[in-house]
């Protein structure tokens, strides 16, 4: 263990910003403009923020190439745009004009709701046998680059096994240096099922005619983006829950001492490095993150918790075509003892070993290890000229074979150990290593075919619709 928090705290790449006042004997130039087009709705402002070089700055004919490249990365990774092209125009008078040139995305998409209650499409199938009954379905509107300020307003009505409704609205700069951004949400969520207890680290659900919970919550966050690649994120949450009789009769402990009611408040500072070259699909470039979260902030509330988050992710292209990426996670939380309904661990949020993709394994601390090897096996884009949508006539597809080995370890929930149960997958180590097809296609949609053989000597076939890490 004390190897993977070395490695993770010392083998950080040094950023790879190129500093514009280093520029090596060679020709001089001078920025005479910045020329954008293409954009018919985004703000000409929020794609110069992303240009390293504004007018009168100065660099070398060599080094230009360099930045302009990292330039096109970060104009892309707004994800406002299908392509980006970014190229200097040589003037011949050591003067030379920067040219922005973007085809811009379909922004709004009201989308049906067809989604399955549970983690994800695996513990679906073979843990409830497809059972259609858990479905979701409902409406989720989506208006990307609100104002052409890359302004997000997102708004869900969600019926079926969980009623939920939603509201979030994201202004990523509220000042003319935009550096400082706000995040409203708002959420009320309804199950009739609900997962109340966690058996051999299986998620055991109830579900019943009237509503197992009630839960409404609201927050406020707030950005600062200080450089290209840093951010940093401060939010406040107030949330209030009840569970039925029969929830709470059947596990006491889910919100401690038999109690049907639960509220609490909470704040949570995370600072992000996102050195990626593409934020959806990352080939080159790495990622850090850091996350230390209160809930409960001594005003009557009924939780006591802290929790920290590191990650670090990895990418790199090896040789031609082979790419090589590593992910570390660590995640602490104390007091070790708190309700059922705060367990944490291997298993939500995406963090899991590949292969254990049906099980949860909870605790206070967990350690995880990804890492694969790919090739991409094919790309290609086509213009589809035919398209009467102007946004939807970029169709680009890249399909990688990959391999990987993952492990993880957590440490078992002092309320199993006492009880002696969930302590199969705990306190020890895991592995799973496997091989699969990762697809990417437009507006940053990702599918992933994996085969994985875990320690234990399970195997299966798992599907995912998004990156691994």
């Amino acid at each position: 263990m004390l190897a993977v928090i070395v490695s993770f705290f010392c083998f950080l790449p040094p950023q790879d910003t190129v500093p514009l006042d280093t520029v090596p004997a060679n020709r001089l130039l001078t920025i005479n403009r910045v020329l954008i087009i293409g954009n018919k709705i985004t703000r000409n402002s929020i794609i110069s923020r992303e240009l390293s070089l504004k007018p009168g700055d100065t660099i070398s004919s060599e080094r230009i190439e360099r930045v302009l490249v990292q330039d096109k990365n970060k104009i892309y990774n707004l994800r406002l745009f299908n392509t980006v092209m970014v190229r200097w125009i040589d003037l011949g008078t050591r003067e030379a004009d920067i040219l922005v040139d973007v085809s811009e995305r379909w922004y709004t998409f009201p989308v049906p709701v067809f989604d399955i209650a549970d983690r994800n499409f695996n513990e679906w199938i073979q843990n409830f046998g497809g059972d259609f009954s858990r479905v979701n379905y409902g409406l989720r509107l989506y208006q990307y680059n609100f104002r052409g300020r890359n302004e997000t307003v997102r708004f869900t009505a969600q019926f079926g096994f969980v009623r939920r409704f939603e509201l979030s609205y994201r202004l990523p700069y509220i000042d003319r240096q935009q550096k400082h951004g706000l995040i409203f949400d708002f959420e009320y969520v309804e199950p009739k099922n609900i997962a109340y207890a966690t058996q051999d680290h299986k998620l055991v659900f109830l579900r019943a005619a009237e509503t197992l919970r009630t839960s409404v919550g609201a927050g406020i966050t707030y950005t600062f983006r200080k450089s290209f690649y840093q951010t940093h994120l401060l939010s406040a949450q107030f949330r209030n829950s009840h569970i039925s009789d029969t929830v709470a009769s059947l596990n006491p402990n889910f919100y401690g001492n038999g109690r049907q009611q639960q509220r609490f408040g909470s704040l949570t500072y995370s600072f992000n490095a996102d050195h990626r070259d593409v934020i959806a699909y990352p080939l080159n470039g790495y990622q850090v993150t850091a996350t230390v979260e209160k809930v409960g902030l001594g005003l009557g509330d009924d939780v006591d918790q802290w929790s920290m988050t590191a990650t670090y992710a990895h990418h790199k292209e090896v040789a031609k075509g082979w790419y090589f990426s590593n992910f570390t996670s660590l995640y602490r939380m104390f007091p070790e003892r708190q309700p059922y309904a705060q367990f944490f661990g291997l298993g939500y949020k995406r963090q899991f070993v590949r292969g254990y993709e049906v099980y949860v394994v909870e605790g206070p601390f967990y350690a995880l290890n990804k890492t694969t090897l790919k090739k991409r096996i094919f790309a290609r884009q086509w213009n589809m000229e035919g398209m009467r949508i102007e946004q939807f006539r970029h169709l680009p597809i890249s399909i990688y074979a990959k391999i990987y080995a993952d492990m993880g370890y957590v440490e078992n929930n002092p309320d199993y150990r006492e009880q002696n149960v969930n302590t199969r997958l705990s306190n020890r180590w895991l592995g799973g290593l496997g091989a699969g097809l990762d697809i990417v296609t437009f507006y940053d949609f990702v599918t992933r075919f994996e085969y994985s053989l875990t320690r234990e000597g399970t195997a299966g076939f798992f599907f995912h619709v998004r990156k691994e890490f």
